[in-house]
């Protein structure tokens, strides 16, 4: 895939009209504003910022992994290994769902998963109308990863696998060809938080670095409906604030693997190479949310 196409694939998933229900998931942003956490010496960028070194850590060890398992099926020929295939993403899910320790995190995370394998059947497969004049070779590529991403997704139906966000993000965009790599460095920006050597997502990268903006967006736009900023300024810290702040756990986390795929268990240091364990502030404001607003929706 050429840098174009993967481009337009990319305008593709950050449209907010995307049907994953990502864009209003909050992280618990609610229970943060109600709990007194914001005040003059703590802004939203102090959230979103701790919840994507949360996320990152958490979340792109099981995306890395993921995409991984798929390209490797995708450049193999046949469907000889496929329940091999399907075990892995099995067995990377169970982890995660072990991982995720509060059930209100793990029902918004199965939920966005489930969605995203959803949208590759019907949103991105290719329709037969259109397949005419493709080559062989491509339809019978898009044959393979329809049927394995149809076997997982059947295997989350029947509740024999959790389908976790990171891992479908993985498998979707694993399925859509965007790669992983290595980063390139650009320039130095300053930051309130931090001063990084800036590195712009490599197209090899964008998988992972748009895994991140997606979820600190879904933390403005909750705050635009909490009227604890306005949509304009969302706009300003999507542009000013949070570009540095993915870019830099985008980076930290960029190499980071579960250590659960077939070969990687040798010489594997899970301190060193991941995942990290989750962040307890976060999931103590996670479960007072859901404890809220589950008064409020039984009452």
């Amino acid at each position: 895939m050429d840098n174009d196409d993967e481009t337009y694939i990319l305008l593709l998933l950050a449209d907010s009209n995307l049907p994953t229900g990502s864009f209003v998931a909050s992280a618990g942003l609610e229970s943060y504003i109600t709990h007194g956490f914001l005040s003059k010496n703590s802004t939203i960028i102090d959230f979103v910022r701790d919840s994507l070194a949360t996320y990152a850590h958490t979340a792109l060890p099981f995306v890395s992994d993921a995409h991984s398992v798929i390209s490797t099926y995708a450049d193999a020929k046949g469907d000889d290994n496929i329940d091999d295939v399907v075990r892995n993403l099995v067995t990377l899910d169970d982890l995660y769902e072990a991982m995720t320790l509060n059930h209100v995190a793990r029902r918004a995370s199965k939920a966005q998963g489930i969605a995203l394998l959803t949208l590759y059947a019907r949103g991105f497969s290719r329709p037969p109308s259109l397949s005419q004049g493709v080559e062989e070779e491509i339809r019978t590529q898009e044959a393979r990863l329809s049927k394995l991403l149809d076997k997982y997704k059947l295997l989350i139906r029947r509740e024999e696998a959790p389908g976790h966000l990171p891992i479908c993000w993985g498998v979707l965009t694993g399925a859509l060809e965007l790669t992983l790599g290595q980063p390139s460095p650009v320039f130095l920006v300053h930051h309130k938080y931090i001063i990084i050597s800036f590195f712009l997502p490599h197209l090899s990268e964008r998988s992972q670095y748009l895994h991140l903006f997606l979820h600190a967006r879904s933390l403005l736009s909750a705050s635009v409906r909490l009227n604890d900023i306005g949509p304009y300024g969302a706009q300003q810290l999507l542009l000013h604030a949070v570009r540095p702040l993915v870019a830099a756990e985008a980076l930290k986390c960029r190499d980071l693997r579960t250590g659960e795929l077939p070969g990687d268990k040798e010489n594997f240091d899970q301190t060193t190479n991941g995942p990290a364990s989750t962040w307890p502030l976060g999931e103590i404001i996670a479960a007072r949310h859901d404890l809220q607003h589950s008064r409020i929706f039984n009452s």
